[in-house]
């Protein structure tokens, strides 16, 4: 089954108030409530589009995909990228548990790889 994802997006990019951000961003109310539970009637691609540039991301990284139990899959589908862990890191709660030391390098590690991906 394929299913919006948004949560984990948000919390990365360290936006604490969801529901307002993406109603300041445009979205209706009621989207904005449908999209952060995860449970649209309608999957708009209008608001996948607004999300991703707003989010930095693309749309795959806002879908999840549950393989139905009584079907069988090849190993190699591509429906299996967009399968995720059930365990989502919070990177601002994994930064705070962090020494500056290791923090600094990631940052380099982090800037080294955008000069290489502009």
């Amino acid at each position: 089954m394929l299913s919006l994802n948004v949560g984990p997006v948000l919390k990365a990019r360290g936006i604490e108030r969801p529901y307002t951000y993406l109603v300041k961003a445009g979205i209706s109310r009621h989207s904005a409530t449908d999209l952060i539970q995860g449970k649209p009637r309608v999957l708009r691609l209008d608001h996948i589009e607004l999300l991703c540039k707003l989010l930095i991301c693309e749309p795959n990284d806002l879908l999840v995909w549950s393989p139905d139990k009584d079907q069988i899959y090849p190993e190699n589908h591509p429906l299996f990228n967009l399968k995720r862990a059930q365990v989502q890191s919070n990177v601002q709660e994994l930064l705070a548990s962090m020494p500056f030391k290791q923090i600094k390098e990631i940052t380099q590690t982090i800037s080294d790889i955008k000069k290489a991906n502009p």
